[in-house]
């Protein structure tokens, strides 16, 4: 069985962009996407995006040397700008609009077609196991310079 590293879309320029699809169970009793599910395909969005680059969650969580650490979300702001329906597919757009010592501010849009359905802001936090901020290490930092906004 091959990778399937289509499965964690695709990095275009100074972005990352993962298909999503719309199903019965994303919408709610309007046929319209639940908001709150907007916020899963961003999550989605940022996990594929960070794994394309060669940092998997479960790395940065059983390291071979070091602390364990993961990534939390800090804080979210999202503007929902227009719906999205059943069958619809959507793209979210990721880009790193800035890194911090131990956070990354993310910029992320879903959209339908050219379409902006959404678009939010996203601070993560790399913490430790004992729920600490951690520095960014250079593989993290390496990885995501490039695309600095």
């Amino acid at each position: 069985m091959g990778d399937w590293q289509d499965l964690a879309g695709r990095i275009e320029g100074e972005t990352h962009v993962l298909p999503v699809r719309v199903y019965f169970e994303d919408t709610d009793f309007t046929g319209l996407v639940y908001h709150a599910n907007f916020l899963k395909f961003c999550e989605r969005g940022r996990s594929d995006f960070i794994r394309l680059l060669g940092i998997n969650h479960t790395s940065l969580a059983n390291p071979k040397s070091g602390d364990p650490a993961v990534f939390v979300v800090r804080r979210i702001e999202i503007d929902y700008l227009k719906p999205a329906g059943i069958d619809d597919v959507l793209e979210v757009v990721t880009s790193c609009a800035e890194i911090g010592g131990a956070t990354l501010m993310l910029a992320q849009e879903v959209r339908r077609d050219e379409m902006v359905l959404a678009r939010a802001r996203v601070s993560v936090v790399l913490v430790s196991s004992a729920g600490k901020p951690q520095r960014l290490g250079q593989m993290v930092r390496g990885a995501l310079e490039r695309f600095v906004k």
